[in-house]
């Protein structure tokens, strides 16, 4: 077998920091080239979601200066894990390990060389994991952290710390490819798929240069998306809420009678109107984790494909 290793990494509107990703990349592959870690064959492909900048150029003429350097292009913006997984697809007849990582070099490339000898070592899935969260705002840290423990609580098993920079050989992806699921949540559909696995740990930096692709809202909409996609906890913990609160409107029935009867029936209104507006509140919860559930449902249903590429520019000799 060839340790033919390709690197791919999605990018949105990404053309501040391509040329330096380019060059820390190339120096990297080349120097796993010169140690016979990684076959002269090996490949960076670059997948443009649908950038609105000048990210697809950028990748066309680093890969008319250099054949290390291909791409891939997606019809239209599919968001990461659809342009992640659109990579992986399409490389892993190409590859023996495939390495995913972000473009805006937070992502510590030196990682790299021991992701590598895991593999070697016969491992088909590395992880990697931050460190320590340091440098991140205490807003930013809390929010991240208590995520990773709801999704855990909620049965998703994902890897603590861990985003999308991992390797996957080849025979882990064929496996990913089983997965036909619409609403993508890879951290999550990865830690299913089996075979020997490990984490290799390293420091997270700053991003290099342009804007941070996930701001609050988008996060917000992540975490949903992983909770409803990995887990129906939040509809047995609705029909839980119903029960108990059925049980406390039969104790209130009770309670009610009992004044009637002592001849008291004027109840307070504070506590009338407090339980009218909770019950409501909470009833228009739970419609919406149910439609949260029903929309993905919908979108399952209409099978549509997850992406479309456009075009793919790879040296594959």
């Amino acid at each position: 077998m060839e340790n033919i290793l390709y690197l791919v990494i999605p990018c949105y509107n990404e053309e501040e920091v391509l040329p330096e990703t380019a060059a820390r990349i190339k120096k990297k592959m080349s120097d796993l080239i010169g140690r016979n870690k990684v076959d002269q064959k090996s490949r960076v492909i670059f997948v443009n979601d649908g950038s609105k900048d000048n990210t697809w150029n950028i990748i066309t003429k680093l890969h008319k200066q250099d054949k290390l350097f291909g791409g891939i292009n997606l019809y239209r913006n599919r968001g990461h894990q659809n342009a992640l997984l659109a990579g992986l697809l399409t490389v892993k007849d190409y590859a023996d390990m495939v390495i995913s990582m972000d473009a805006d070099l937070q992502d510590d490339i030196n990682a790299i060389d021991e992701m590598v000898d895991k593999y070697l070592s016969g491992v088909d899935i590395v992880y990697g994991v931050r460190s320590s969260r340091q440098r991140d705002s205490f807003f930013k840290k809390a929010t991240a952290e208590g995520f990773y423990k709801a999704m855990n609580s909620l049965g998703a098993n994902t890897v603590y710390n861990h985003a999308d920079y991992r390797l996957m050989s080849r025979r882990a992806i064929e496996g990913l490819e089983q997965y036909k699921e619409v609403n993508l949540f890879l951290r999550g559909i990865v830690p299913t798929i089996g075979y020997p696995t490990d984490v290799v740990y390293y420091e997270r930096g700053e991003r290099y240069a342009g804007e941070s692709k996930y701001p609050l809202k988008k996060m917000l909409s992540f975490a949903i998306e992983g909770i409803t996609s990995f887990s129906t906890k939040p509809i047995r913990m609705i029909t839980g809420l119903g029960f108990f609160i059925f049980l406390v409107s039969i104790g209130m029935m009770i309670y009610s009678l009992i004044r009637h009867f002592m001849g008291e029936t004027i109840i307070g209104w504070t506590t009338l109107m407090g339980s009218m507006w909770a019950i409501g509140g909470l009833i228009l919860l739970s419609l919406g984790v149910v439609g949260e559930y029903i929309g993905k449902i919908y979108l399952e249903t209409k099978a549509r494909p997850r992406f479309m590429v456009e075009q793919f520019i790879n040296e594959k000799e």
